[in-house]
């Protein structure tokens, strides 16, 4: 059964095999090298102090999701807006968990009073830009050639949700 609750510094290991497996193997995250646990840490600590969510997705007491958002500008102009993440381990996708953490970020971001919900998406991930459809996303723009990695030049989409 997979729970979902706020993460804790514990959860930090299994936050971290998430996102150096996508840096490896994917272009949902545009670094290259993957990251060491001290970085995580220093990571969650700064959104700690910063008030923003980070969640997981558990399963037998396994990490095997996480979600967050935070700061989608560093302008006054933008402060009811943010930008999100959701992530799930490779060998759970496609069970409902990406789901529920875009689920309790949605409603942790209407809560807390957020105007809008952006999430930036590489252009050639599909299936990512059809689940945020199905949340009530909509295509903002793309960017072309923002990125690059695994050689090859890489397009943003960005996708919007009005939250109120």
């Amino acid at each position: 059964m997979i729970s979902i609750r706020s993460a804790n510094q514990d959860d930090i290991p299994g936050i971290l095999a998430i996102v150096n497996y996508n840096i490896l193997h994917s272009t949902a995250v545009y670094d290259y090298d993957p990251k060491e646990l001290q970085e995580m840490q220093n990571w969650f600590e700064e959104k700690q102090q910063a008030g923003w969510p980070v969640i997981v997705a558990t399963e037998s007491g396994n990490v095997v999701g996480y979600g967050t958002y935070g700061t989608f500008r560093y302008k006054q102009g933008y402060r009811f807006t943010v930008e999100h993440s959701v992530y799930v381990a490779d060998r759970h996708a496609g069970k409902g968990i990406g789901k529920q953490l875009l689920s309790e970020l949605i409603a942790t971001a209407k809560a807390a009073g957020y105007h809008t919900m952006i999430g930036g998406i590489d252009a050639e991930n599909t299936g990512s830009i059809a689940f945020h459809k199905k949340f009530g996303f909509k295509e903002a723009g793309t960017i072309k050639e923002a990125g690059f990695k695994f050689g090859r030049w890489l397009d943003v989409t960005f996708m919007q949700l009005m939250l109120d």
